[in-house]
């Protein structure tokens, strides 16, 4: 288990555009266009992919889903620092949120959206 957290990999990410002198481009407009680029990127490795590709990818794949993933991932973690949000804060307060508007109980078992939960009787 790896004992990094959000806060260290924002800095070694906030320390890689100081030293590229990389600041006054990433600005929020900028960070939120990129993180589109890489999660499209992302989606291209499972475009055209079956349930059963999608799920067991093959090493070469995976590896590269990984790539895409850390730049998806690298672009969020610069836009939060940027913005000076709390990430994780932000995930467990949306994660909160998230469970009011799908109870366990009303939302086991179904991929509805939480207004059909709502309108179904049997909920």
């Amino acid at each position: 288990m790896s004992t990094d957290s959000i806060e260290q990999l924002q800095a070694e990410i906030r320390r890689f555009a100081e030293d590229r002198d990389w600041q006054p481009f990433h600005t929020p407009k900028n960070l939120v266009m990129a993180l589109a680029v890489e999660a499209a990127e992302l989606m291209e490795h499972f475009q055209w992919a079956t349930p059963q590709q999608s799920q067991h990818p093959d090493p070469a794949r995976l590896a590269a889903v990984g790539e895409e993933m850390s730049d998806v991932l690298i672009y969020l973690v610069r836009l939060a620092d940027v913005l000076e949000l709390d990430l994780l804060a932000a995930a467990r307060a949306k994660l909160i949120h998230n469970g009011q508007k799908y109870p366990a109980a009303a939302a086991r078992g179904n991929a509805r959206k939480y207004t059909e939960l709502a309108q179904d009787p049997q909920s």
